[in-house]
């Protein structure tokens, strides 16, 4: 199950990637919870597909290039996790961020999303 898992999150991040996020969307489940630390404009808790939407036009709204690169993805049963680095440019000014991304999975789907930043203070700063 873990191998299948790790699978879903890999393909939704290509998915990403290549703007489908349609296909982002169909790897999460209806009630999806996405947690994003810290104080920035970002942070916060999104429920569902249409408020972890609006999180995503608001990240894009903010940054205009934004890419993530996936390192290494591991699973083990229902949960995966992913080292990863978000790069994004604001005003001007590039910068890349460090992160491990802990997915949750049932039924084939995504059903909780938590980011863990490398430096908050940082990423805080740069989205604010």
């Amino acid at each position: 199950m873990g191998e299948l898992n790790a699978a879903i999150i890999r393909k939704a991040y290509e998915d990403f990637a290549h703007g489908g996020i349609p296909a982002v969307f169909a790897a999460f489940d209806a009630a999806i919870t996405w947690h994003i630390p810290g104080h920035s404009p970002l942070s916060g808790d999104y429920t569902g597909h249409d408020q972890i939407g609006g999180f995503f036009r608001r990240t894009m709204e903010l940054s205009r290039v934004f890419s993530i690169d996936v390192h290494n993805v591991f699973a083990e049963g229902d949960l995966v996790v992913a080292l990863t680095t978000v790069n994004a440019q604001r005003s001007g000014v590039s910068a890349s961020f460090r992160e491990v991304r802990v997915w949750r999975l049932r039924d084939g789907r995504a059903t909780e999303f938590r980011e863990y930043q490398g430096d908050e203070q940082r990423e805080d700063r740069f989205w604010s």
